[in-house]
């Protein structure tokens, strides 16, 4: 199959970022053409001006509909796309100038109707911006499965990073209503229909992900909030590695506790976890600083995912409650 990319890119308030985004995409080697699918979902502050002054160098199309969701917006661009892979961004990413030839190289030798690929912190980003790229792509915090090849098993591609070939996405009805979790909620719709997902390391973006830590926590939270309920819809892909988070706090938990009795004995390797995290964060990003943000940011996600997830199970899995109607804000 001869391969015509289509990135969509659905955005909600964000003009600077889409305007970022367009100038790492000029700055691609990629020679042949290509489709840039913009869907603006209900914005107040929309990107049409932005778009407009790079018309005459990206060909691009531009949507305004009103405010459904990521998911339903990803799902509308997708219907209105021209090519026959659709290559799925976040608005908050950069793109390397060789990420459509190592797309295009990878889907030529080894095709693959959905893949995902690895994110990273550009040099330009914060020193927030880094201590939480750190903290939700390291094999220490999340095993791997977030911005990098799950080895724990198949890869869930995210949406943030995400390449789904036509086919899939119609025999499929692409992203559902839930948000956030539509994404790893598809990749198990897929497998269900036969196909394959993959990691795909050359195809890596530059993610800003959130620029607070209120932000952050709320994002992680609902990350914990989902994933039992993804769970209870494909329970044969529930890990055990989920539980991680909450299970870091009640275990710390317990430790002060014991402390307090006079057995500290347990609390130094909770000491020992948080300064390799720190040594790791500051020796890639060669700043002190940015170690010491990492264990915040450490500390952040895993109790704002942790008591999310906990919560989550409570109400969905021991008192089978309905996820709609329990958390009716995660859903469009």
């Amino acid at each position: 199959m001869k391969l015509h990319f289509s990135f969509i890119i659905p955005v909600f308030n964000r003009p600077q970022e889409v305007e970022e985004l367009l100038d790492s995409m000029l700055a691609m080697n990629y020679q042949k053409e290509y489709e840039i699918v913009i869907i603006e979902d209900g914005s107040t502050a929309d990107s049409r001006s932005v778009v407009e002054r790079y018309r005459g160098q990206l060909n691009i199309s531009y949507y305004y509909k009103e405010n459904t969701g990521p998911g339903d917006s990803r799902n509308y661009g997708m219907t209105k796309a021209k090519g026959n892979y659709f290559l799925i961004l976040d608005s908050d990413v950069l793109l390397p100038k060789n990420y459509l030839v190592e797309v295009e190289k990878f889907l030529e030798q080894a095709f693959v109707h959905c893949f995902g690929g690895p994110d990273d912190a550009h040099a330009s980003f914060t020193d927030l911006q880094k201590a939480i790229s750190y903290s939700m792509t390291s094999y220490l915090t999340t095993g791997g499965i977030r911005g990098k090849k799950n080895t724990l098993g198949k890869f869930q591609p995210r949406s943030f990073n995400m390449g789904l070939s036509k086919e899939a996405f119609y025999a499929s009805g692409g992203f559902g209503d839930i948000h956030p979790g539509e994404d790893p909620d598809l990749a198990i719709r897929l497998w269900k229909l036969g196909y394959d997902t993959a990691f795909l390391p050359g195809a890596k973006v530059f993610h800003k992900r959130r620029i607070s830590w209120q932000k952050f926590y709320q994002q992680v939270h609902k990350f914990g909030l989902v994933r039992p309920i993804l769970n209870a819809w494909h329970p044969h892909t529930a890990k055990v590695t989920y539980w991680f988070p909450s299970l870091f706090l009640i275990s710390f938990l317990f430790a002060l506790v014991f402390a307090g009795l006079g057995f500290w004995y347990v609390l130094p390797i909770y000491g020992i976890y948080l300064l390799i995290l720190l040594v790791g964060g500051a020796l890639k990003y060669n700043s002190i600083g940015i170690g010491y943000m990492v264990v915040i940011a450490v500390l952040v996600q895993f109790y704002g995912y942790g008591t999310g997830f906990l919560k989550s199970n409570y109400y969905i899995q021991l008192l089978k409650r309905d996820p709609k109607s329990q958390f009716p804000k995660l859903f469009f």
